[in-house]
């Protein structure tokens, strides 16, 4: 196979690889790539820096078009990419830059107990959550949303499930924004993204979306695991999940607006799926809108699924969620688009951040965090695949100086869904799995199938990069044990 990258990445360090702006005519900024060796060999394989040379061409872009290490191909944007426009000199926001699942994003609970407590229970607490919690294309469930509903879901996020019992205000101080990122605008989301959206609250999906029970099997950092009370052995769940359709259709119809704002504000991008506006345009203004009420629904879906995961625990270990310990360590968005402030050789400014398949990970000491996380920064969770590992960490100081705060959100794909279809038998997988401790539920074979540890990259690789090149430390690493999928 021909490296059509050789000579053109530059090393800076083990951990750090450049595309010069000077690689081709347009670019604005530099292509800065997150990975070791190894991991370049895959991210080469698809093209993931060919996007990320095309989103450096995007009008105000500033530092560098950035590519986290679980980085692979998408729509417009790869897959955990980064970049941040200046609002002030025509910076523009792009949908390609966030992605069709807005706010899609994972969320960490802790628990009291122990592998020993549960292992005995396993099966029914799989199957139980499996029967309670809505699952697969187009899922459906029994938390309903009538429009008026729907409206104040889109403003107020997961405040709207706590107030209707689904949980409590506490939740919402370790979710990102609150839980309700300020700005949405509910009458700037179509008809037809309502009428998606009022029976998915509390529905978990399809594709790479899961619920997974999880242990501690390790700990890096004593003193940051005591902080989020976590010790080896302990029990955890971890929820990923988004705004489901209606989050789709606002992207869908946002990008048919944005298209003709290519020509309209003389935007040259090598990409139409990079349409785009500026930030301060009323097309901009507008996307803006609908895309933090799709991402309030997402907050707000997360939490429900959240309550009903409670449910089940309290039904089958015959005790409340409270006595269990089951308490939100945080929740994180990863598909959306912030205005933030950030330093900019030396300078202070107003940026729209996109993050695509990317996660914040604020520094000690940042405003935006919760008083409790002041000192240790930002909780970041990075899911793996279904036979490996996830993550706990907490973000940077470095993060803040090198990727506007981010770090990677996953493993990233190594293989497409035909392909894993096509590579690997259910089977097979399903004694991989259990050979692991390892019970899993899906609502198809296919489900399974696409979702194989062998279509995704070793995350323990992809977490070693962003710890090593200092965006993001080690916590805590969890394994699955229960795993659901949509």
């Amino acid at each position: 196979m021909i490296d059509l990258w050789k000579g053109v990445l530059e090393k800076i360090d083990d951990y750090r690889w450049r595309i010069p702006k000077s690689y081709k005519k347009g670019m604005r900024v530099d292509g800065l790539i997150y990975a070791d060796e190894k991991l370049l060999k895959d991210i080469k394989k698809d093209k993931a820096l060919e996007q990320v040379v095309n989103v450096a061409f995007l009008p105000g872009i500033v530092g560098a078009s950035l590519g986290m290490p679980d980085i692979h191909w998408g729509y417009g944007f790869p897959i955990g990419g980064v970049a941040a426009t200046d609002i002030e000199k025509g910076g523009v926001v792009s949908p390609g830059g966030v992605g069709f699942d807005i706010n899609c994003g994972v969320r960490l609970v802790r628990t009291h107990l122990t592998e020993k407590d549960v292992r005995p229970r396993l099966k029914d607490l799989v199957s139980g959550l499996f029967n309670t919690v809505p699952a697969g294309l187009g899922s459906e469930g029994e938390i309903r949303a009538t429009i008026k509903d729907e409206k104040e879901i889109l403003l107020k996020g997961s405040g709207w499930a706590v107030k209707k019992g689904y949980g409590v205000s506490d939740d919402l101080d370790v979710t990102e924004e609150g839980g309700a990122i300020e700005g949405a605008d509910p009458e700037a989301v179509s008809l037809r993204a309502y009428e998606r959206g009022k029976t998915q609250s509390g529905t978990l999906g399809s594709g790479n979306h899961f619920l997974e029970v999880q242990v501690v099997d390790q700990l890096y950092d004593r003193d940051l695991a005591d902080a989020f009370n976590l010790d080896l052995g302990q029990v955890m769940v971890m929820i990923h999940s988004g705004s489901r359709g209606l989050g789709y259709q606002v992207c869908d119809d946002s990008l048919r607006v944005m298209l003709k704002c290519l020509a309209k504000y003389n935007i040259n991008v090598p990409d139409r799926q990079l349409a785009s506006a500026p930030v301060e345009s009323l097309e901009g203004k507008a996307y803006l809108s609908a895309m933090r009420a799709a991402a309030n629904y997402a907050w707000n879906n997360r939490q429900c699924l959240m309550h009903l995961t409670r449910v089940v625990f309290e039904k089958i270990f015959c005790s409340s969620w409270e006595k269990l310990g089951m308490f939100l360590i945080y929740d994180v968005a990863h598909n959306i688009a912030k205005i933030e402030r950030h330093r900019i050789l030396g300078k202070e400014k107003l940026l729209c951040v996109h993050r695509k398949g990317a996660t914040r990970a604020f520094g000690p000491g940042h405003p935006a965090l919760p008083e409790r996380y002041k000192k240790t920064g930002q909780p970041v969770i990075i899911p793996g695949d279904m036979g490996r590992n996830s993550y706990l960490l907490v973000g940077t100081e470095r993060a803040m100086e090198e990727t506007f705060g981010t770090t990677c959100h996953g493993a990233g794909r190594i293989k497409s869904r035909h392909e894993a279809k096509r590579s690997v038998d259910y089977r097979e997988l399903l004694k991989e799995l259990e050979a692991k401790g390892i019970v899993a539920m899906a609502t198809s074979h296919d489900t399974l199938v696409e979702e194989a540890p062998s279509a995704y990259k070793d995350v323990n690789e992809v977490v070693d990069v962003v710890h090593s090149a200092g965006l993001a430390r080690r916590v805590a690493r969890m394994r699955p044990i229960g795993v659901i999928k949509g």
